[in-house]
């Protein structure tokens, strides 16, 4: 099934759904992803390879972190060739001074906000929503 296109459908039925738990963005060490640890979203770039994990798991093995994070999920099944999505929560959030890195998986989007501000971010994209 391919996902919703219209941005006003999208928009309306979001449904952003906080997870559990505080997340961070490492590094790999040596570009392999530890035994034990099952990644978020993994990114491959020049540098290394970027892991999104929980803050438990990284502490665990010792995984260098700077941010920590809350994951949004919008419960919307977005298509990936939608136009206007990104942009609309980017600029809603940017406009009540909150950070966001988004990551599309196949079904959904996945926005990773400061945590301390999670709920701020949840007001903010349900007020997009309405």
């Amino acid at each position: 099934m391919s996902g919703e296109k219209d941005l006003r459908k999208l928009l309306a039925s979001m449904s952003p759904q906080l997870n559990d738990g505080e997340y961070v963005f490492t590094l790999a060490p040596g570009g392999e992803v530890p035994a034990g640890i099952r990644p978020v979203a993994t990114v491959l770039e020049e540098e290394g390879l970027t892991l999104v994990v929980s803050r438990q798991d990284a502490d665990q093995e010792g995984l260098a972190y700077d941010y920590v994070a809350a994951w949004i999920t919008l419960r919307v099944h977005s298509a990936l060739d939608a136009v206007g999505l990104t942009a609309a929560f980017a600029t809603a959030l940017a406009e009540a001074g909150l950070s966001c890195n988004a990551i599309a998986g196949f079904h959904h989007d996945h926005l990773f906000v400061p945590h301390a501000e999670a709920s701020q971010a949840l007001a903010v994209l349900a007020e997009l929503a309405s």
